[in-house]
């Protein structure tokens, strides 16, 4: 009978080794994505903000013909520019880099839309169950894999926690008593708990109730995003931790 238990608890050791690798390769899968895809929003962020320029500083006629309108209609308008031979140098310069610059927006949209999609991928491979959560898309999970990278590295939700920068900080002064927001640990997953929370405020009704509830209690907006991040990454970690379990009954045990 020992030995059996003995081959049993080596294959639950060997199962829970090879899980927890295959996880662990799958998040750094996400962590180069998750890289490429941080590094295209900016690069169209920039590239938006050099067509709004060229806009603004473009000749009479053809500035006129682009502002006012939406930014999505100007990128598409300006990378279906033709050049215009009558027109001036300066004009058939400019017109040059629009389409350029729109073409380059466009090519980025794409290659954003396509991490995007391998993303998901990877998330509905390591944890499908964990879009399912209100307010968590596949972005804002991949990051929250990336952090977690896999279970046991973390001794506690408070550690996870504090990994977040949602640990709070005491800043009480005389007979107030009072928590402040935590600016360290890993800003990324900060950021992930906080497009969560903002996600959850607009579209949750529970997590609205909850904020007015605080509200009445006198609580500030940001005190109430920081009790609510505080929450998330628990619920989080917690439901993390038990990865391995199918997605309904882990969903049931948070």
């Amino acid at each position: 009978m020992r030995s059996v238990l003995l081959v049993m608890s080596s294959a639950m050791s060997i199962w829970r080794c090879r899980a927890v690798a295959a996880t662990a390769r799958h998040s750094g899968c996400c962590w180069v994505l998750l890289g490429c895809r941080r590094n295209a929003v900016s690069a169209r962020v920039a590239a938006i903000n050099q067509l709004k320029a060229l806009i603004v500083s473009a000749p009479d006629g053809l500035r006129a013909e682009l502002r006012g309108m939406a930014t999505t209609t100007q990128i598409t308008r300006c990378a279906g520019l033709r050049d215009r031979p009558a027109r001036s140098l300066e004009h058939r310069t400019t017109i040059r880099v629009l389409r350029i610059t729109a073409q380059r927006i466009q090519q980025l949209h794409a290659e954003i839309d396509e991490l995007g999609s391998q993303l998901t991928t990877l998330v509905d491979a390591i944890a499908p169950w964990l879009v399912d959560l209100p307010g968590v898309g596949p972005v804002t999970a991949a990051q929250v894999l990336v952090s977690w990278s896999y279970a046991g590295r973390l001794r506690s939700e408070a550690a996870f926690a504090a990994l977040a920068g949602t640990s709070p900080i005491p800043a009480s002064s005389g007979q107030v008593t009072r928590h402040r927001l935590n600016r360290s640990g890993d800003r990324q997953l900060n950021r992930a708990l906080h497009t969560i929370v903002i996600a959850r405020l607009r579209d949750d009704p529970d997590t609205r109730a909850y904020a007015a509830r605080r509200t009445a209690q006198g609580k500030t907006p940001r005190e109430i995003r920081r009790c609510l991040k505080r929450f998330t990454a628990r619920q989080l970690f917690k439901l993390l931790e038990r990865y391995d379990q199918p997605g309904i009954e882990v969903l049931r045990a948070a």
